[in-house]
């Protein structure tokens, strides 16, 4: 009991010295995607739409998470089916 007196006031002591730690107010940060090595035109699109338009960016990496996950299901399913594992059936194998 005494400990977790002792760390709690020891807390509340050193508060008010750790919300002056950080130093002064950082100024805006930019972050952009540095496009002066990209060699394929599907990169510098990407990165020039990341640089000028956030929004569709946005929506074009929703629709490719999509897809591609669409894609991997697919193939999944495929690769499962020919190792005979079967998901077309919905009989317990345990009961």
């Amino acid at each position: 009991m005494k400990r977790l007196l002792a760390l709690g006031l020891s807390f509340i002591l050193l508060m008010p010295s750790l919300a002056f730690a950080g130093g002064e107010k950082a100024g805006a940060l930019v972050v952009v995607a540095d496009t002066r090595k990209v060699d394929s035109a599907i990169m510098k699109y990407f990165s020039d739409l990341y640089n000028t338009n956030i929004t569709l960016f946005a929506v074009w990496a929703v629709i490719l998470t999509a897809v591609y996950g669409v894609l991997l299901g697919l193939l999944m399913d495929f690769v499962m089916a020919r190792i005979g594992i079967d998901l077309k059936s919905r009989k317990l194998v345990e009961h």
